[in-house]
């Protein structure tokens, strides 16, 4: 064990705006594993970095911290309001990218400022928002509706989410396909910043 998120903000390592996450998924005073923290404070500083460790040792927090707090110092320089990919979460499967949106909507939950979307292969193709999520309830009717959450391929191009999951075979279209140049080029394409 080591520090917690409260301890890295009272450190000047993080953003306070930890804080108002308010999520059980990443508690605020709980201490997180030495190899976290190490990590944490690497991508902070801006370094690339691997992680190798076992299944449910907490990989996720090494990567998805440090992305927060580029959108929460973001937010704090008056920049967060433009769209644009800052982050890509590349899977293999899309049963690891479904769990990982489940956790991103338990984590922004309450901090709507943050967007996100999944592009795979069933991500709704017709652009209508309501008939996208009406779909999506079928599926998964557990799951809250977020405003923050794209739906919609249509909203993803037309105002790319600041994080963007996908998987390996989509990404292969994303870069290929004219109609989804605004994740990677242009005014949009300006702010990536990561890619996990």
């Amino acid at each position: 064990k080591d520090k917690s998120i409260k301890a890295l903000v009272e450190e000047g390592v993080l953003s306070s705006k930890f804080a108002e996450l308010n999520s059980p998924d990443l508690p605020y005073d709980r201490p997180l594993y030495a190899h976290q923290v190490k990590a944490i404070k690497k991508a902070v500083a801006g370094r690339n970095l691997v992680v190798a460790t076992g299944t449910g040792s907490g990989k996720t927090e090494a990567f998805l911290v440090p992305i927060l707090n580029y959108l929460f110092r973001e937010e704090e320089a008056g920049t967060l309001s433009q769209p644009g990919v800052r982050a890509m979460l590349l899977y293999p499967m899309n049963a690891l990218a479904n769990d990982q949106m489940k956790r991103l909507r338990r984590l922004l939950e309450n901090y709507p400022k943050i967007t996100f979307g999944r592009y795979i292969g069933e991500t709704d193709t017709s652009g209508d928002r309501k008939k996208a999520i009406k779909s999506f309830k079928e599926i998964y009717p557990q799951e809250k509706i977020l405003d923050n959450e794209l739906f919609t391929r249509k909203e993803m191009q037309d105002a790319p989410p600041h994080i963007l999951l996908t998987n390996y075979a989509m990404l292969e279209y994303l870069l290929l396909r004219p109609a989804d140049s605004s994740l990677f080029d242009g005014s949009t394409g300006k702010s990536w910043h990561f890619i996990a």
